[in-house]
């Protein structure tokens, strides 16, 4: 499997017999792939433009809450906002993606803004690789994301959703979460690549830092 970064909580995810795209918003500065993916996830509560849907006539949108089983994977998600209605928290409308796919449990945050609930901490479940963001402002900054990889524990963890490449949002670096989670000095990455489950780290969290491409 391969995990691409194209900036924002946009990714290209290279399983062994499906592609899936995250959140390929074409508004936001930063470009988005043009790949002949299965599977397209939009989390965040900007509404998915016909010109972003076209680019992906042949694969199944998936844009709301629910199960679905899709060329193989296995996807869970997840209103962030009912969650944290419910547990007497102000939240916004993010569906949170879990993704099975060649035997890895995949947990994309999409642009959560706010911690997440204990309820939804438990639908999640445990997870092998977390894509969080990390930028603040208008997402989650270091401090947030770092308490929720705690509560996660996940394997692998790839910060997003931060100023690495052009943005129309309001964004910081990476620089607080890294800080928080001890890992200033690692170098960023074209991409991530694990072959099946047996691939993970074992024992200690591994931080990737991507270098987003177009």
């Amino acid at each position: 499997m391969d995990i691409i970064w194209h900036g924002h909580s946009c990714f290209t995810i290279k399983g062994e017999e499906a592609i899936i795209v995250t959140d390929p918003y074409d508004g936001l500065g930063s470009s988005v792939p043009k790949v002949k993916a299965n599977i397209v996830s939009f989390g965040d509560e900007l509404a998915a433009k016909e010109s972003e849907l076209a680019s992906y006539e042949e694969a199944k949108v998936i844009d709301w809450p629910g199960e679905f089983e899709v060329s193989g994977v296995a996807i869970e998600g997840f209103s962030a906002e009912r969650f944290a209605r419910e547990g007497g928290a102000e939240g916004e409308n993010v569906t949170v993606y879990v993704f099975a796919i060649d035997g890895i449990k995949i947990c994309h945050l999409s642009g959560l803004a706010h911690e997440l609930s204990s309820d939804l901490l438990d639908h999640i479940g445990d997870v092998d690789i977390l894509l969080i963001p990390v930028g603040g402002k208008v997402v989650l900054d270091g401090k947030k994301a770092h308490s929720i990889v705690e509560s996660i524990e996940p394997r692998v963890v790839i910060p997003m959703y931060y100023s690495a490449t052009n943005t129309k949002l309001e964004l910081g670096g990476a620089e607080e979460f890294l800080k928080a989670v001890g890992k200033t000095e690692i170098e960023a990455i074209k991409k991530y690549s694990v072959k099946g489950k047996s691939g993970l780290p074992d024992g200690l969290m591994e931080f990737v830092k991507l270098d987003p491409q177009s």
